[in-house]
C-alpha cells in the first residue's frame, strides 16, 4: 500500500489563504449578481445603472465591514438598507429634472431585497466552511494574561470559527495556555509572514506604547487585526457593531488599518491624479504669470528645488516657486528673515501660492495632495531622535497640506503637536476627510488665514 505523505505546513497555509480570498471574493459577486437582476428587472437605463454603481462603491469603500470572523445578516441589514437607499435621496431629483423616470418603487426595493438574501447566503456559506474546518486560518495572539488564556481556550475548543493558533508573542516572555511562545513583539512581522498569519488577535497584558509598536510595525501586512476592547465586560464596545466579532462571548474589534488597504492607497492614488491634473490644468495661466514674476523679481532660478523626505524615508526633490534670494544654507536654516524674502515671494508665502508646482510632485508620485508635510533631511533626523513616533509619520507619501495645517500648525509650531495631527491623519484616513482637508486649506487661503 502506497504511503502518501503529509502536506508541507507551507502548503496548508496556502490552500487556507485562496478558501480565504475565495469566500471573501463571494460576497462582491453576490452583490454585482444582486445589483445586476434588479436593474434587468426594473428595467435597463443610464440612471439604473447609476445607481447601482453608486450602491456598489458605497458597499466596498467602507473597509469596516470586510475581514471579519462572523458576518451576520442580522447585524448588517440595516446598513445595507441604508446604502441601498440614500443614494436615491440624490438621484430622484436630478432624474426628474431631466423628466428621467426610472422605475424607483420596483428598482430600490428589488435591489435591496436581493442584496439582502445574497449576502446572507455568502455570509452562510462563510460560517459553514469554518465550522468544517475547510477554513482554518492562522491566528496570532499579542500579549498575555487571563484574557488571552481565555481567548486561547475558546479557540481551541470552539474550531467553529476557523481560528487556527500558530502561536503567542509577549514583551515579557510569557506564555499563553498551552500556545508556543514564537518570541518578542518586535518580531511580529517576520512571525506573520513565517507562519502565514491571517489573523492577530490583541489581548491584554501589553502597553499601550508596545501595543502601537506592534500595530504600525505589522501594518504593511496582510493579516487582519483584532483588538480585544477595553471595559469590554462593562459594555464598552458591545459585540453587534459593523466592526465587532463576538468570539463566544468576547468582542473583537477590527481595526480599520486604512493606510493597509491596497483599494485605500487605490483611491487615494487615483484623487491625487485627477485633483492635480484638473489644478494643473486650471491654474495653467497664474503659473505663467508667477513664474514670470519670479523671474523678474531677482537673479536666480523660477523653481526652488530642495531634498525632501518622502515616503518610507526616501529622498525626493521637492519644488516651489523661488521666494528668497538665493541662500547657501537653505538646508539647514530653520527659518529665513524678511530681508532674505523677495517683495513677490512675500505675495507668494502669504497666499501659499509657491506651493504650486507641488502638483508635479503629486503627479509624479512623490507626494500627496493630503498627507505630512515633507521635511528637510537635517532637521527629519533631529527630529527623529527627540520626538517619539515621529518616523511613523513616513508611512504615507508626504501631502502640499494636511491635517496639522489646517489646524492652525503651521511655521514656528509644536513639533510634538504636528506629529500627533500627522499620525492621527494616517490612522483615520478616508477619501472624504481628504476631499474635506483640501477644501479647509483653500478657505485658509482665501481668508489669508494661511499666512
Amino acid at each position: 500500500m502506497a504511503v502518501h505523505p503529509l502536506p508541507a505546513a507551507s502548503t496548508v497555509r496556502s490552500r487556507a489563504l485562496d478558501r480565504g480570498r475565495l469566500l471573501r471574493a463571494a460576497v462582491p459577486l453576490a452583490d454585482v449578481c444582486a445589483l445586476f437582476v434588479a436593474v434587468v428587472l426594473a428595467g435597463v437605463t443610464p440612471w439604473t445603472f447609476l445607481y447601482a454603481g453608486v450602491v456598489l462603491l458605497g458597499l466596498h469603500l467602507d473597509p469596516a465591514r470586510a475581514g471579519r470572523i462572523c458576518p451576520q445578516l442580522s447585524t448588517d441589514a440595516g446598513w445595507l438598507l441604508a446604502r441601498g437607499v440614500t443614494p436615491v435621496v440624490v438621484l430622484m431629483p436630478a432624474a426628474a429634472a431631466l423628466d428621467a423616470d426610472p422605475n424607483w418603487a420596483l428598482l430600490v426595493p428589488m435591489a435591496v431585497g436581493l442584496l439582502l438574501l445574497g449576502r446572507g447566503a455568502t455570509y452562510a456559506l462563510e460560517r459553514r466552511a469554518r465550522a468544517e474546518g475547510v477554513l482554518a486560518e492562522p491566528t496570532l495572539i499579542v500579549g498575555a494574561g487571563e484574557v488571552a488564556d481565555r481567548l486561547a481556550d475558546i479557540l481551541s475548543q470552539h474550531p467553529e470559527y476557523g481560528l487556527r493558533l500558530v502561536g503567542s508573542v509577549d514583551a515579557e516572555g510569557r506564555r499563553v495556555g498551552n500556545v508556543s511562545l514564537l518570541g518578542d513583539h518586535r518580531d511580529i512581522g517576520r512571525f506573520i509572514e513565517t507562519h502565514g498569519v491571517r489573523r492577530v488577535v490583541i489581548a491584554f497584558g501589553i502597553s499601550e506604547s508596545d501595543l502601537i509598536t506592534v500595530l504600525r510595525s505589522a501594518e504593511r501586512s496582510s493579516a487582519e487585526f483584532h483588538v480585544v476592547p477595553r471595559l469590554w465586560e462593562a459594555s464598552a464596545m458591545a459585540p453587534g457593531a459593523g466592526n465587532v466579532d463576538d468570539v463566544w462571548g468576547i468582542p473583537l474589534a477590527q481595526l480599520r488599518r486604512p493606510t493597509a488597504r491596497s483599494r485605500n492607497q487605490l483611491v487615494k492614488r487615483c484623487f491625487d491624479v485627477v485633483a492635480a491634473s484638473l489644478l494643473l490644468l486650471l491654474t495653467s495661466p497664474l503659473l505663467l504669470a508667477l513664474a514670470v514674476a519670479v523671474r523678474l523679481s531677482s537673479p536666480g532660478p523660477i523653481l526652488f528645488r530642495q531634498k525632501r523626505v518622502g515616503l518610507d524615508g526616501s529622498l525626493f526633490e521637492i519644488l516651489k516657486f523661488r521666494s528668497m534670494y538665493e541662500i547657501a544654507d537653505s538646508d539647514t536654516r530653520w527659518t529665513v528673515g524678511d530681508d532674505g524674502v523677495t517683495r513677490v515671494g512675500r505675495v507668494l508665502r502669504a497666499t501659499s501660492l509657491d506651493e504650486l508646482p507641488q502638483l508635479v510632485n503629486v503627479l509624479r508620485g512623490e507626494m500627496s495632495l493630503v498627507g505630512p508635510r515633507p521635511e528637510r533631511p537635517h532637521f527629519a533626523d533631529s527630529f527623529g531622535a527627540r520626538v517619539p513616533r515621529y518616523e511613523d509619520r513616513h508611512r504615507v507619501r508626504a501631502g502640499m497640506t494636511g491635517l496639522p495645517q489646517v489646524c492652525g500648525l503651521r511655521g514656528d509650531t509644536s513639533i510634538d503637536d504636528r506629529i500627533r495631527f500627522d499620525n492621527a491623519y494616517i490612522e483615520g484616513w478616508s477619501l472624504w476627510g481628504d476631499c474635506s482637508i483640501v477644501i479647509r486649506t483653500a478657505k485658509c487661503v482665501l481668508t489669508g488665514q494661511g499666512a
